[in-house]
């Protein structure tokens, strides 16, 4: 088994995915993104691994303390380590750009593996139920023939392409699967593919949230797919909150803040917990007085019956929104008492209401850590904003958006394995 091996990373997101492999030991020449909030968030990251591998780890803390600016943070790193993140779409315009900046990253190095998945609102059956056109003619529906373009150029030995259930039914204009487009694609490209289903609570990540893990390889079929794991069967989500400060909505801090001591298991297991880092990013969004009150009657028909809140059954004083026969669930608490919490998506950052803290004397909804532990990102994980500024809102889009970082560490592990 290769130990040096190198992976590109496409619509690389906040880089869960990355982290994962980078963790399994994987090395990664360069990320693609087009969000610029979260390039931030992978050069931030970057600097984190460089640091720690050279000895200066105390230079990204001094950043997490508001010591330096991030600026000062990249400074300290190689320039072509901050230049691997390409902030970038990728389009027909920009693809040559793009490959010649990977180009610089590879040099004369071959590309053994490219991960990635494309926006997957044109996919999932959410985003296809709320446009008028059913996401049908919608760009992002193609960008997968954006991704044949990178295994034609670099022929890498596998590729790992990830994406939400609704791949399984999401159909272009002539009612052709998309799926069944692009394995077809990457088959003329000398890729056969399979696919699974994989549970991130089967991998002991505290979250139920399904996702397709789609693998391309030439030649030889080997095994990728992780077996799935006997945890605990006592562990609940409330492992996520056990060390976090007691804030209420509107409190908190994007910077550093102090955790109590923590005496479970779960957090050093799957490698969130990190002694050496100060953590960060716990900070409640402020609610009107009428949310907080609906917060705490989901929170206490939960506590009594667990029993999810129904929109309608509100009192008519605060039942404000107009659709009153979809999204009837629109105030949901995170079950702590339970071994999985429900999925973190991006609408997080739209608003809490989904997320809503289990302790009913806390009355908020979730901080961006609390989201980012569910989704198994280390404390030391720091997202950005595109300003420099600390902000929650790009914070939690980038942490919903994300895959697990432990259920993609299993992936890699497995594929790397069996290499």
């Amino acid at each position: 088994m290769r130990q040096n091996l190198r992976f590109l990373d496409l619509f690389a997101g906040a880089g869960g995915l990355s982290e994962g492999f980078i963790r399994a030991g994987f090395t990664p020449i360069a990320h693609v993104e087009s969000d610029k909030a979260a390039c931030y968030t992978l050069k931030t990251r970057i600097a984190y691994h460089w640091l720690k591998a050279n000895d200066k780890q105390k230079v990204y803390t001094d950043y997490l303390e508001n010591q330096i600016d991030r600026t000062e943070l990249y400074g300290y790193v190689p320039k072509k380590q901050i230049d691997s993140v390409i902030n970038q779409e990728i389009n027909e315009e920009n693809l040559s750009s793009i490959f010649t900046k990977i180009d610089l990253q590879l040099g004369s190095r071959n590309l053994d593996l490219i991960i990635g998945g494309p926006p997957c609102q044109a996919y999932s059956i959410v985003g296809r139920s709320r446009d008028q056109n059913g996401m049908k003619g919608d760009k992002r529906n193609y960008l997968y023939r954006y991704y044949a373009e990178f295994l034609k150029r670099y022929k890498p030995k596998y590729f790992l392409f990830e994406n939400v259930l609704g791949l399984l039914s999401a159909k272009d204009e002539e009612g052709k699967l998309y799926l069944d487009n692009m394995r077809s694609l990457f088959l003329e490209n000398g890729y056969s593919t399979e696919y699974k289903i994989l549970t991130a609570e089967d991998y002991g990540v505290l979250q139920k949230r399904k996702r397709i893990i789609l693998v391309g390889f030439r030649g030889k079929k080997t095994e990728f797919y992780p077996e799935p794991e006997k945890w605990n069967p006592n562990l609940t989500v409330n492992e996520v909150f056990r060390d976090l400060p007691f804030i209420k909505a509107g409190e908190g801090h994007l910077g550093v803040c102090r955790t109590k001591k923590y005496t479970g298991q779960w957090l050093h297991q799957v490698g969130i917990k990190n002694e050496d880092i100060p953590v960060t990013m716990h900070q409640s969004r402020p609610n009107t007085q009428q949310d907080l009150e609906i917060y705490k009657i989901a929170v206490e028909l939960w506590n009594k019956k667990q029993a999810r809140l129904d929109y309608n059954s509100l009192p008519s004083r605060l039942k404000t929104h107009q659709n009153r026969s979809s999204f009837v669930d629109r105030f949901k608490v995170v079950a702590s008492t339970l071994p999985c919490s429900h999925t973190i998506v991006a609408h997080i950052a739209k608003d809490g209401h989904y997320y809503i803290h289990p302790d009913i004397r806390q009355n908020r909804s979730l901080t961006p850590r609390e989201a980012a532990r569910i989704q198994t990102f280390p404390d030391d994980y720091y997202f950005e904003s595109s300003s420099g500024t600390p902000a929650r809102t790009p914070a939690l889009k980038q942490i919903g958006n994300a895959v697990p970082v432990y259920l993609a560490e299993k992936i890699a592990i497995t594929l790397k394995e069996n290499w």
